[in-house]
């Protein structure tokens, strides 16, 4: 038996979605250069995680003990996003455009069955504000990074613009609050 939660997310991110289709169907069936969308894929396998424990590793690798902060700020940060992205997956499963929308092609193996919100949006976002946020220097490298990223969810036929847009928002959200604290 479904929750109130889930009934009322399914019918709202349905209807949505409706409303996404036809956009998402021509942006996913853009005719892409070959490396380009190896591109997108190499950014959504990095952004698996691969990225930003590199990233950490890296940190402390050039800064020491100094980089501890930062390290354990964005682990932190990543395993309250994955609690969020977790628990709402689970309550509202959305299923993939690619598996509602025949016209939409999935371009790479998924993490995950469901779709909202973009787990892997979420994260670049959290990661990249930390790691701004301590070293700002940074950020030629992991905001064009993140932005591949979000365009791979879509373009890839894994996320509606919705869930990219809400995996950002959440993000944002939780790195702020970290920040704060």
């Amino acid at each position: 038996m479904q929750s109130r939660l889930s009934l009322v997310a399914h019918h709202g991110l349905n209807r949505l979605a409706a409303r996404e289709h036809a956009w998402l169907e021509r942006l996913n069936g853009v005719c892409l250069p070959d490396w380009e969308v190896g591109l997108l894929r190499l950014a959504s396998r990095l952004g698996d995680g691969l990225f930003w424990y590199g990233l950490m590793l890296a940190l402390l690798a050039w800064h020491g003990w100094e980089a501890l902060p930062a390290v354990l700020h964005m682990i932190v940060a990543g395993l309250l996003g994955t609690l969020i992205y977790k628990w709402l997956k689970g309550a509202t499963e959305r299923p993939r455009p690619y598996q509602v929308c025949p016209t939409i092609c999935c371009l790479t193996a998924p993490l995950d069955r469901f779709s909202f919100p973009s787990g892997h949006t979420l994260h670049a976002v959290v990661f990249s504000l930390v790691a701004t946020a301590y070293y700002p220097a940074l950020g030629w490298l992991v905001w064009p990074f993140t932005a591949l990223v979000a365009a791979s969810r879509l373009v890839l036929g894994l996320h509606y613009m919705s869930d990219v847009l809400v995996g950002a928002l959440l993000g944002a959200t939780v790195a702020g609050i970290t920040l704060m604290l």
